[in-house]
């Protein structure tokens, strides 16, 4: 395991690893893909210390960001990286800026309840997030090719309006993001959040063949891929019984629960 001050490096599969950031209360996992050709980095975390550290000592491959989703802690370390990707919908928020979050709001989260000693040069009061224009946009459908090597892309909204997941046929790994992960609720009570596009995106990836270990962007690193299942069955339950909606409150499954 690589050892760093602030970043928690595990390998979870072949040439595949977890960058994880548990000195903070969100338990943020940004995830590294290596191919022959190139490697994918899936979201690049809070940006209170440089994740660009961390890749820079695990390949010397030219790096692709791809984003799960637009919000503060999925893209904090963006701005180190020259090729960043992001579905269509949540373009403008990567362009201009994150609406209906003060930055008042956003730098109380970033500096709250972190459990490591800060890293050198981080203010909290002086905390601005990522601003930049993408070097493309992805869609769902969509192949990244890493040489030998594949990554798919799959759009499923809910958490934000372009959120996507990303699936490694070679390893089988399902990327989910903000979309399915375990201890604490998802959430989907936002305003740029719905609770019905949500549950809808539980059931497409529970349809992809295949899939071996599911990998949720917050908490438990790696999730039986089981749980697949037991969201298909949950969107059900919940889109039945009428709670598919705003201000219905928290809904606990086996292994999961989400707020609306």
């Amino acid at each position: 395991m690589l050892q760093d001050s602030w970043f928690t490096v595990q390998p979870i599969g072949d040439s595949t690893f977890a960058i994880s950031e548990y000195g903070h209360w969100e338990k943020v996992h940004s995830f590294l893909l290596l191919g022959g050709q190139k490697a994918i980095l899936i979201d690049t975390g809070l940006g209170i210390d440089n994740i660009k550290r961390v890749t820079d000592r695990l390949t010397a491959l030219p790096i692709d960001v791809v984003t799960t989703h637009v919000h503060t802690d999925h893209i904090g370390g963006h701005g180190r990286f020259e090729r960043i990707y992001v579905h269509e919908l949540d373009r403008d928020w990567l362009e201009n800026g994150i609406t209906g979050l003060s930055i008042e709001q956003i730098r109380r989260d970033i500096g709250r309840d972190i459990t490591r000693p800060i890293p050198p040069g981080f203010n909290p009061h002086a905390y601005t997030p990522f601003r930049g224009k993408p070097a493309g946009v992805l869609a769902d459908g969509d192949a990244l090719d890493l040489g030998g090597r594949t990554l798919s892309v799959y759009h499923t909204p809910g958490h934000s309006p372009g959120h996507l997941s990303f699936f490694d046929e070679r390893e089988g790994f399902l990327f989910t993001g903000d979309l399915l992960y375990g201890e604490t609720p998802i959430y989907a009570f936002y305003p740029s959040t719905s609770p019905q596009d949500l549950i809808a995106s539980w059931e497409k990836i529970a349809d992809i063949p295949n899939v071996s270990r599911v990998y949720g962007s917050h908490n438990t690193l790696g999730l039986d891929a089981a749980i697949l299942e037991r969201a298909r069955e949950a969107a059900g339950t919940l889109r039945d019984r009428g709670l598919a909606k705003f201000g219905t409150g928290i809904h606990r499954f086996e292994g999961f629960s989400v707020q609306f």
